[in-house]
């Protein structure tokens, strides 16, 4: 994956500001790069450090009369680097660019190049270019549907979203590069998807999920005791389905919700996406549209009900303990995921809050962990943090 992808583009003045012991940015060309924890390691002292703080450092690297710099340096340098810098107009363009690739990080391509001779407004935030968006605040700025449709010419979203989808002739690259830059509609209104008798079916309150999933859990729990001498042997295999779904959700998540690579490119697969998980990508904060609808996880589940009875096929008891701790596993993420988007948390809640929100707006191609960061760190999926703001 290119570093583009996931690695923001600074504006000059940002990096600018980041000029003293607590928060040194530095830059070669237009890449951009934080060396706070090597002010005082630096062998010429933190002072000739601070001293091009903010501020370009190829001509000195390479000025051997000032101080001659090694391979280590270097090194030093790229386990350092955090983003890109451009000017605030070219910042500006890509934001309202539908192509934002195109144009950062530069040099730009041919088309950005032709796109960056309009004129734009100072924006001093960093732009991610795969979301055109620069910080979780941003997911909730409502957006001007007329001018967005104007500009971008993907959805309108004042129309039922399922038509537009069906009969948009859009191609797979187009509609993965816009539904991935998150709308938010009338101060999170369910924007209209079916514009008939059929709305309400594609709303689901957060609540239907404990509702409709725990007594068929728990009643679950109880016919698979029945074949366990004690309580602490069914637990175990109970739990043991809880664990699971943490791998089973990273498996969805990544390879299902997000297999953008493989989507076939034509208007069945491109409705089936946005219906699945591209319309939580276009309007990540609608909550109504956020946890998974009774109908579609008893299609998502049934597999898995098949797979533990498989797997575990020496006694129907142990299978159900296991598939009924995976239940309650999923009841826990779709809660999660829910909170995560729309309530304030205690401490480790809001890390993970912070860590889901950029999946969103900054790098939707890795973070596919909702309720744990576990599976990322195994799998090298993890987020890379964000670049600290003075």
């Amino acid at each position: 994956m290119s570093p583009s992808r996931t690695l923001p583009t600074l504006t000059q003045a940002e990096v600018a500001s980041h000029n003293s012991a607590d928060s040194c940015y530095v830059t070669m060309g237009t890449r951009v790069f934080d060396v706070t924890d090597f002010v005082d390691s630096h062998p010429g002292g933190g002072e000739l450090v601070l001293e091009y703080a903010g501020q370009d450092v190829t001509k000195i690297l390479k000025d051997e009369l000032s101080h001659t710099h090694s391979e280590a340096a270097y090194d030093v340098l790229e386990d350092s680097f955090i983003g890109f810098v451009a000017t605030n107009k070219v910042i500006d363009t890509a934001t309202k660019s539908t192509k934002p690739d195109s144009i950062v990080p530069l040099p730009p391509s041919k088309e950005g190049l032709k796109e960056l001779k309009e004129n734009g407004s100072a924006n001093s935030l960093p732009v991610y270019a795969s979301t055109g968006m620069s910080t979780e605040d941003d997911l909730n700025k409502e957006t001007d549907v007329v001018n967005d449709y104007k500009t971008h010419k993907f959805l309108d979203l004042n129309k039922p979203l399922l038509m537009q989808i069906w009969r948009g002739g859009f191609s797979k690259e187009f509609y993965l590069e816009q539904v991935h830059r998150p709308r938010h509609y009338k101060g999170g209104e369910s924007a209209p998807l079916f514009g008939n008798f059929l709305e309400p079916l594609s709303k689901t309150a957060w609540w239907v999920v404990p509702m409709v999933w725990v007594p068929p859990v728990a009643y679950g729990t109880y016919l698979a005791s029945k074949g366990f001498n004690n309580i602490a042997g069914e637990a175990a295999f109970w739990f043991l389905g809880l664990f699971l779904w943490t791998l089973v959700e990273y498996i969805l998540h990544r390879f299902l919700f997000h297999l953008d690579k493989w989507l076939p490119d034509n208007r069945v697969a491109l409705t089936l996406h946005f219906l699945l998980h591209g319309i939580h990508h276009y309007l990540p904060m609608d909550k109504y549209r956020l946890v998974m609808p009774p109908t579609l996880f008893v299609v998502l589940a049934t597999p898995f009900w098949k797979l533990a009875h498989a797997v575990f096929y020496w006694d129907w008891h142990v299978a159900t303990a296991v598939f009924c701790g995976g239940i309650f596993g999923y009841i826990c993420y779709d809660l999660t995921h829910y909170f995560l988007h729309h309530r304030t948390l205690p401490s480790y809640w809001r890390q993970l809050k912070k860590y889901h929100l950029q999946h969103h707006f900054m790098d939707y191609e890795n973070g596919f962990g909702v309720t744990s960061r576990f599976w990322d760190c195994i799998f090298g999926t993890q987020l890379a943090p964000a670049p600290k703001t003075v």
